[in-house]
């Protein structure tokens, strides 16, 4: 055992060495450059508006932007491609990015750029200077402006000459635009204006208008730094005004197949509804296709019900290809005949997936296999059945790799999503607004056992609606969400001779030998999901409520039968009590964009669980765990808290350790908040992108019920005592589809501990040999371990 922490601590030392030696060399970029040569390391923009100051910046050519203070790009950069001293000139490999290297010209084109960007906001009198000082081949770039006056609309000109295309116009513009009197001139507005034109137009039924026939007339030849602006609306040439077109008789054919249409088409000599439909794969039916067609015979063309139809033709998921043509016979005046042209995607896939979940004390593997159908009825219904299995053991006791196998896992589910809503006694009118509606079934089955402790049993079924409200707004609701849970202890409780002593302050664990069900409802909103994979600056909200009980407890409560919880007396339904609890959480976020791919994130994510009425605990699946890669990071998950929970104390035993090992420290109350600056490293490497992160997490899990150890009860006082705090950095491997994670975590306070012995990082440096081998003393058979390793599929949050 000695030579083993001997050789971790040398391993640290040497790593820890060579990055300090790799850091320094890497550092100085200047000592590879020639004489004459300099690099870039500030450049700043003066006298510039506060509002334009950032975006001034981005007409900075590139290739002269000093880098961030610690450089780590253009430290890899410098470790790859030089030799003798010197940058390569050829064989240069793309791993990091290159120093700024001072370019005269590029300063040049950048001072030309930043001036007519001023001119484009109104300052028509700017001019901008640049100056350079250099200084032991480091320099700096300074830009000078002289914006003088921001010039105002004065007056607005309209010469359009189609009268129809002018009062459409005008009614558009009490709603909303871009272009008035008296505010600041600024060439984006106007073209914000030309596009919300060209939009207008299209909606009106003018399928032939384009962008070039909107013009602007500036005139900035007035005192007082005025400027009349004459908007141009163009007819055709050699026409007196603009058509409108209808929309004709449409046609919707599918390909036979993936590889697309054939050279010639039998189509349908059928026509319902001035729609044709011709389906030569011969695998969907009619209505669930046609009903998001939106283009119908009669009505004006309009560019948003083509567009709707497009969305909706995609989030059907069985077409890989959707194309909208429009013919146009010589003998149909001002009518288009729209031709939707779907190439259907591979219906059916199979898919084996699996893991291997590791820490320092455990090692498993998941297998999972799923069958997906995404046109089970022929109508766009996607089908998915899945198998899934698993098995956890320990390891490092001398035992072979599955030779202690605790946990073991499986469950058979099925879900069937329906691509409209599908409400008893209402008609539903398809998704005009925000995006596909779904209906969702789902059942499954879990099974699950802990060694020598319990095994669990839960069938679950639900009912489940999903809209979208608009492009960030999203809404589930299950109406509909049964539960029945059975299973039983593996040892007699009231043996005393036995583990009967782990039941003494865990009443949670006791209704893991009952039987009882939950009928409840559910509701999820987010907000601003679809923007979770940018890099932008945003609020990410999601929030939840699942309610459970209060039908079944107004029914017995009618019928006569009522709880006495102090006697362990339950209202039944057919003869099982049943859970009566409330559980919302909330997620919440800051994403903030420090340009380019840097962003730094900000989260807070809260839930409680309160059980009332017919029940003491909330059942155990719904309790909160703190840990994991999702999570706080410095701990492996459910193996912290609740509160300052010590298993040491509160288990007298390593066999009462072993059978409780994760489960006893989770929690009805979960509060965890995040720090995260994410960065790229690596623009190309081992062809994707390789990306850095630098975190600080922070938070735990507390029991608000008086029903187990008093250590686990959240505590306002003490709240300060009760949090865990973990920091570490991590690399995140983007190949495009998938994200690929690593995090490494460092424990900084524990709670567990107390008072000043919470903060962890004076021993993680000194004496923790002795530490570790006192906490394996009495925490056996967990040995404590200060660094967390985390892998993961997709970011953290």
């Amino acid at each position: 055992m000695k030579a083993y922490y001997n050789n971790k601590r040398n391993v640290h030392f040497h790593a820890i060495l060579l990055f300090i030696l790799v850091f320094v060399t890497g550092c100085s970029s200047t000592k590879y450059i020639a004489d004459y040569q300099s690099i870039v390391k500030n450049v700043e923009i003066d006298s510039i508006d506060k509002a334009f100051e950032e975006e001034a910046l981005n007409y900075i050519q590139k290739d002269i932007r000093p880098t961030s203070t610690i450089g780590i790009n253009v430290i890899i950069y410098n470790m790859f491609n030089t030799k003798d001293g010197r940058y390569k000139t050829t064989n240069i490999k793309p791993l990091g990015t290159p120093p700024p290297i001072l370019d005269s010209a590029l300063v040049e084109i950048s001072r030309s750029q930043i001036e007519k960007f001023l001119m484009s906001k109104g300052y028509f009198k700017a001019k901008v200077k640049s100056e350079i000082k250099v200084k032991k081949k480091r320099a700096e770039v300074f830009f000078k402006a002289s914006p003088g006056p921001a010039f105002h609309v004065n007056k607005i000109k309209y010469e359009i000459p189609d009268e129809l295309v002018n009062k459409f116009y005008m009614e558009s513009r009490t709603a909303e635009n871009f272009l008035k009197e008296g505010m600041r001139y600024d060439d984006d507005s106007l073209a914000h204006e030309r596009d919300r034109i060209y939009t207008v137009m299209k909606e009106k039924g003018y399928f032939d208008f384009a962008r070039p026939y909107i013009k602007y007339e500036v005139d900035s030849n007035l005192n007082s730094s005025r400027a009349n602006v004459t908007l141009i609306i163009d007819n055709p040439q050699d026409k007196s005004k603009h058509e409108q077109f209808y929309i004709g008789e449409a046609n919707v054919i599918i390909a036979p197949n993936a590889d697309g249409f054939p050279d010639t088409l039998n189509m349908n000599d059928k026509v319902f509804r001035g729609l044709r439909y011709t389906d030569l794969s011969k695998k969907f039916r009619r209505n669930p296709i046609v009903r998001y067609n939106f283009l119908h015979q009669g009505e004006i063309y309009n560019i948003y019900n083509e567009n709707l139809t497009y969305d909706r033709m995609y989030e059907l998921n069985v077409f890989k290809n959707v194309k909208i043509d429009y013919n146009r016979p010589k003998d149909s005046l001002n009518k288009v005949f729209p031709v939707i042209q779907l190439i259907p995607q591979k219906i059916m896939s199979n898919r084996v997936e699996g893991e291997v979940p590791f820490n320092a004390g455990t090692v498993g593997f998941n297998l999972s296999n799923t069958y997906t159908n995404n046109n089970m009825f022929r109508g766009a219904e996607r089908f998915e059945f899945q198998v899934k299995g698993g098995l956890q053991s320990r390891i490092g006791q001398g035992n072979s790799l599955f030779k202690d196998i605790y946990q073991r896992d499986f469950s058979i589910s099925a879900n069937l999503t329906v691509p409209r809503l599908m409400l008893p006694f209402i008609t539903a009118r398809p998704g005009r607004r925000g995006g596909m509606p779904h209906t969702i079934f789902s059942t499954s089955y879990v099974y699950a056992q802990q060694k020598s402790f319990f095994e669990r049993h839960v069938f679950l079924s639900s009912l489940t609606y999903e809209f979208v409200e608009s492009k960030s707004k999203y809404h589930s609701v299950t109406p509909l969400n049964f539960e029945y849970r059975f299973g039983g202890l593996l040892f007699d409780v009231d043996d005393p001779n036995n583990q009967a002593e782990l039941l003494k302050n865990f009443y949670n664990l006791l209704l893991l030998d009952r039987r009882d069900i939950t009928l409840g409802i559910k509701y999820t909103y987010s907000l601003n999901a679809d923007k979770l994979l940018t890099n932008g600056s945003f609020i990410y909200f999601r929030g939840s409520m699942d309610l459970a009980g209060n039908m079944l407890q107004l029914a017995t409560s009618i019928a006569g039968d009522k709880p006495i919880l102090s006697q362990d007396k339950y209202a039944t339904i057919f003869g099982l009590p049943f859970n009566q609890y409330m559980r919302p959480e909330v997620d919440v976020r800051w994403y903030k964009s420090l340009g380019g791919e840097k962003q730094f994130v900000a989260r807070l994510n809260s839930g409680i669980g309160y059980a009332y009425g017919n029940s003491k605990s909330v059942p155990f699946e719904k309790l909160f765990f703190a840990g994991g890669s999702s999570g706080i990071r410095a701990w492996q998950a459910r193996t912290l808290g609740p509160a300052n929970y010590d298993r040491g104390k509160a288990l007298d035993s390593d066999t009462a350790r072993r059978a409780l090992y994760g489960l006893d420290q989770l929690g009805e109350l979960h509060i965890e908040a995040n720090l995260e600056y994410r960065y790229k490293l690596l623009n190309k490497f081992f062809g994707a992108k390789l990306k850095g992160a630098v975190f600080l997490d922070a938070g735990n899990v507390w029991n608000v019920t008086r029903t187990g150890t008093p250590s686990t009860y959240f505590d306002f006082k003490k709240l300060g005592s009760q949090i865990a705090l973990g920091t570490g950095m991590g690399f995140r491997y983007d190949v495009q589809y998938f994200v690929f994670r690593f995090d490494v975590g460092l424990k900084l306070k524990d709670p567990q501990f107390e008072g000043s012995d919470q903060w962890m990082f004076k021993r993680f440096f000194t004496g923790n040999k002795k530490f570790k081998d006192d906490y394996y003393l009495t925490h056996s058979p967990e040995r404590y371990r200060f660094v967390q390793y985390n892998f993961g599929i997709g970011m953290p949050f």
